[in-house]
């Protein structure tokens, strides 16, 4: 009898080691990032931070390495009405105006909102509305917005808490990089 329970006690020890948990069933603290990996994510955001200021152009080159490192987001971050802007230093055309984007729930997404000549922001409805899913692109599973009626698909990063950037994919051409400001909603 007292080997059983030995190996029940022992069996009940392996499994909260394998899932990581400890005696009282609350998830064990996960190791600290490695400092190298920090330090580069933190120097991306620095550095994606300063190209949205500087409003310079920049390349899908120059940007792809600074995406890379930042952190992936859920849905429930994205919810909400963002302002967007570009890091083409206004050189492409706009024909719409873009505004940004809105995020109202996992399946109803308005995916490019334009203004009016008087300001007024609407929902640019030509190209239909969109979903959020999460999508794994460059090895990081994060929130990604499809459109409904384009082969498009925007892929997102975390910045900060009220920043991140996107990258536009037209049917598996990489197109543009955009970033989103998070806005309040007056009601």
């Amino acid at each position: 009898m007292k080997f059983r329970l030995f190996l029940f006690v022992m069996f009940i020890g392996t499994v909260f080691f394998l899932t990581g948990c400890n005696s009282t069933g609350k998830s064990a603290a996960k190791p600290s990032e490695d400092p190298k990996i920090a330090a580069a994510k933190a120097d991306a955001v620095k550095k994606i931070k300063a190209m949205i200021a500087d409003k310079k152009a920049y390349t899908t080159e120059e940007i792809m390495p600074l995406y890379e490192q930042l952190d992936p987001i859920d849905i429930d971050f994205m919810l909400g009405q963002w302002k967007g802007g570009k890091f083409d230093a206004g050189k492409m055309p706009d024909p719409i105006n873009w505004y940004g984007k809105r995020f109202n729930s996992r399946n109803n997404a308005e995916p490019l909102l334009a203004r009016k000549p008087d300001g007024e922001i609407y929902s640019f409805s030509k190209w239909g509305m969109a979903q959020l899913r999460m999508v794994e692109y460059k090895g990081k599973v994060s929130a990604t917005l499809i459109y409904d009626l384009k082969p498009i698909m925007d892929y997102f990063r975390k910045v900060d808490e009220n920043t991140l950037i996107g990258l536009g994919d037209f049917k598996g051409n990489l197109t543009f990089f955009f970033h989103l400001t998070r806005e309040e909603i007056k009601k």
